[in-house]
């Protein structure tokens, strides 16, 4: 895709659908013919676009990126846990801040830092509200940057931080419980969340089957992002299920 049109495109996926349904993988978690695998079943089974990344990060993404461009036709849309993890050869990356969190290097620290080589590599930023939700148990992302998660049961500090995710220009909220979490976003906080602000929702984090990912699109997602259920069992038939779940 042509860089520029990727936030159009999911958009327009939006549309299309009631909602989209995207893959995350995490190079740390797959060889690089693993990832290319899983890029094919994710293509084979409907998938809108694949998420690219990780909180923490060994592995080199500029080979990954390289290759999954040539044997894929899905928008790659890098997923960052801090400024190093770049690549030119994607087609967007969501340009997070984590807004749920109050430490500074992560609402405009690491961003800073990006701009630049974002600016060189020519990637399409998505400015996108992250916002960590307890999942009952502590996440990667939770300790890598240092935040507390918003709790479960206050809708009301959700949305208010979304809202000011949409004030500020963002694009996208990210509601996200976390990899491998104990439990998803709750529904209610989703559909509060989406009664408050007008940009789309993508929520993540212990989605663990196509059923539940059909509930949070119920609730009100805009799309549903699955990567630890994926890791564990790399199913094409369990992609599909997902899409058609969340497509309805």
């Amino acid at each position: 895709m042509q860089t520029g049109t990727i936030l159009n495109y999911l958009h327009q996926t939006i549309k299309r659908y009631r909602a989209g349904y995207l893959v995350l993988i995490d190079p740390d978690q797959f060889t690089v013919s693993d990832c290319v695998e899983s890029a094919h079943q994710a293509e084979e089974a409907g998938t809108d676009a694949l998420l690219l990344g990780g909180s923490f990060l060994t592995t080199d993404l500029q080979p990954v990126v390289e290759i999954l461009k040539k044997e894929t036709r899905l928008p790659i849309i890098l997923f960052p846990g801090d400024a190093m993890h770049l690549s030119p050869h994607a087609d967007a990356i969501l340009y997070l801040s984590l807004i749920s969190g109050r430490n500074a290097n992560f609402l405009i620290g690491e961003q800073v830092k990006a701009a630049p080589r974002l600016r060189q590599y020519d990637i399409e930023p998505i400015p996108t509200g992250y916002m960590l939700i307890d999942s009952g148990r502590q996440t990667s992302v939770g300790f890598i940057s240092g935040t507390t998660p918003l709790p479960r049961d206050k809708s009301d500090l959700a949305w208010a931080h979304a809202l000011a995710a949409e004030y500020l220009g963002m694009q996208l909220v990210y509601l996200e419980a976390g990899s491998g979490a104990e439990q998803p976003v709750p529904n209610q906080m989703i559909t509060t969340v989406k009664e408050h602000i007008s940009i789309p929702v993508l929520v993540g984090g212990g989605i663990t089957t196509p059923e539940i990912a059909a509930q949070k699109v119920e609730a009100g997602a805009d799309f549903i992002v699955t990567g630890t259920v994926i890791e564990n069992n790399r199913s094409l038939t369990l992609m599909k299920q997902f899409a058609d779940a969340v497509h309805g």
